[in-house]
């Protein structure tokens, strides 16, 4: 269930718009619906809109806004394992240059210390 702080990417017309932040959730008059206060992260400077949705398309259902369809997907971080798997595969020699086709972890903090 999407909650207040979560990331949201937002869909227009099946394509994906822009990212927000969900700034608070609160209820409507109307029974299930919700005023949802979103920070809109793509604009610079980020701005607020407020929509009115049911709880069902904060979840991710797909509906419709002046005939166009929006649906809001939340976005979830990855799991820390597969961070922690990426930082197994650190270069060993960091000074050493990369094989063409061959990718390598470069930890600027060590950068900085030079």
């Amino acid at each position: 269930m999407t909650s207040e702080k979560d990331l949201v990417l937002i869909h227009f017309e099946g394509r994906p718009l822009a990212y927000a932040r969900v700034e608070s959730i609160a209820p409507d008059i109307k029974k299930n619906w919700y005023h949802v206060k979103l920070l809109i992260l793509q604009d610079v400077p980020p701005r607020s809109v407020t929509w009115i949705l049911k709880d069902v398309y904060i979840d991710g259902e797909e509906y419709t806004m002046d005939g166009k369809r929006m649906r809001l997907e939340k976005i979830v971080s990855p799991a820390e394992d597969d961070q922690s798997e990426d930082n197994e595969h650190e270069d060993p020699e960091p000074d050493k240059p990369a094989v063409q086709g061959e990718a390598r972890v470069i930890n600027l903090m060590d950068r900085m210390k030079k």
